[in-house]
C-alpha cells in the first residue's frame, strides 16, 4: 500500500520491483498480495493494455489512524504511554509533530489522571507491571 500510496498508481510489474528491492519475495506473492488488497477493497485496477494499474481505494492516513487505534485497544492501557515513549523515541518527527504533540499533551495534561488503570481483565481491580 505504501507504494501505491506514494506513487498514487502504479502497475504490478512497478510494485514488484520496488518490494524486490526491500524484501525477498517472489513475483507471484506479490501478485498474490495485490489481488488480495483489490479483493479486501483496499485497491482498485484498471487494465491499461495487458498491464493492470492499481489505485487505492483507502486513504493512508485514515488507514494508519485504524491500525495504531486497534493495535492500541489490544495492549494494555496502563502501558500505553510508555508504548507512545518507545515510538516517540524512535521515530523521526518534524518541527510541526512535535509542536503539535507538545500542544496535545498540555492540554491533556489538564483532566489526566495521576495513574491509568490496567483494562486487561474487565470488572477486576488490577495493578499489572
Amino acid at each position: 500500500m505504501r507504494i501505491i500510496w506514494t506513487l498514487k498508481e502504479a502497475t504490478s510489474a512497478q510494485v514488484t520491483t520496488i518490494l524486490q528491492r526491500k524484501v525477498d519475495w517472489q513475483s507471484a506473492t506479490i501478485k498474490t498480495l495485490l489481488h488480495r488488497l483489490v479483493k479486501k477493497g483496499a485497491l482498485k485496477t484498471i487494465r491499461h493494455g495487458r498491464a493492470f494499474i492499481y489505485q487505492p481505494l483507502v486513504k493512508e492516513q485514515e488507514t494508519m489512524n485504524e491500525a495504531v487505534d486497534q493495535l492500541f485497544a489490544s495492549i494494555c492501557q496502563m502501558h500505553a504511554g510508555q508504548s507512545l515513549l518507545h515510538v516517540i523515541k524512535h521515530t523521526e518527527l518534524s518541527k510541526k509533530d512535535i509542536a503539535s504533540l507538545q500542544k496535545l499533551l498540555a492540554q491533556k495534561a489538564v483532566n489526566a489522571p495521576e495513574m491509568v488503570d490496567c483494562d486487561c481483565v474487565p470488572g477486576e481491580d488490577i495493578r499489572c507491571d
